[in-house]
């Protein structure tokens, strides 16, 4: 008996999920087993063989590579998003780490039945190709802004992007509640450590964001689009 989908208001825009008819998502979750995982768990592992998916039903994720010995942050995935379908369709050893940020709830699907899903079902087959576009141009935005704008801009650019996936709204403003570090920040900008300390600080002190123990909020989301160049919201 296939298990129902989440109502689809659940799912991100832009995610995956959010790009598939109900019926077509109700089908594709009853392929797989739902599992949970805390806080810190691993989802899936760079360099391992393994070859399914994940499909994210609730909660938030980190995806992390190591390069040249250093852990970076890559992209945070969010409802609706799919996990390891590089792997899945290449059969190549995994290309990062995904870590559950919070509790979170995913449903696992074998490479064979993601990949008869596939062939099965065209527009979904566009729908996975869309996705992987997506998260190219993502990737290619930031080698851009790495060239074009300093640290502070960046960091501004990526905050915004973050919120704007992950974002709760809350009486002091937009809190991002994933635990992300300094470092993590760091690595996804392309910056030392002490520049972004000294980013985070100014911003605190301007009172554009605030701080606490494993959350940031953003009070005037208006004036980090503007300190990171991205016009009106």
């Amino acid at each position: 008996m296939k298990r129902p989908a989440p109502p689809a208001a659940r799912w991100a825009p832009r995610s995956f999920l959010d790009g598939l008819p109900p019926d077509v998502v109700t089908e594709l979750l009853g392929l797989g087993t739902r599992r949970q995982f805390d806080a810190g768990r691993r989802l899936i592992r760079e360099g391992d063989s393994s070859t399914h998916v994940e499909l994210l039903l609730r909660g938030f994720v980190k995806v992390t590579a190591v390069v040249e010995g250093i852990e970076t942050l890559l992209a945070i995935r969010v409802p609706g998003d799919i996990l390891g379908e590089t792997a899945a369709i290449s059969g190549r050893p995994r290309m990062a780490t995904v870590t559950a940020c919070g509790r979170i709830t995913s449903t696992v699907i074998s490479q064979a039945d993601f990949r008869a899903f596939l062939r099965s079902h065209p527009d979904a087959a566009l729908n996975m190709g869309a996705t992987m576009g997506e998260r190219l141009r993502w990737a290619n935005l930031r080698r851009s802004d790495f060239a074009a704008f300093p640290a502070d801009v960046r960091l501004a650019r990526i905050l915004v992007e973050i919120a704007r996936s992950c974002g709760e709204q809350s009486p002091q403003g937009i809190t991002i509640g994933l635990g992300l570090s300094q470092p993590e920040l760091a690595t996804m900008i392309g910056a030392a450590d002490a520049t972004v300390q000294k980013a985070i600080r100014d911003l605190r002190e301007r009172d554009i964001i605030r701080t606490g123990y494993r959350r940031l909020t953003i009070v005037d989301i208006e004036e980090l689009r503007r300190i990171g160049a991205l016009g009106d919201g």
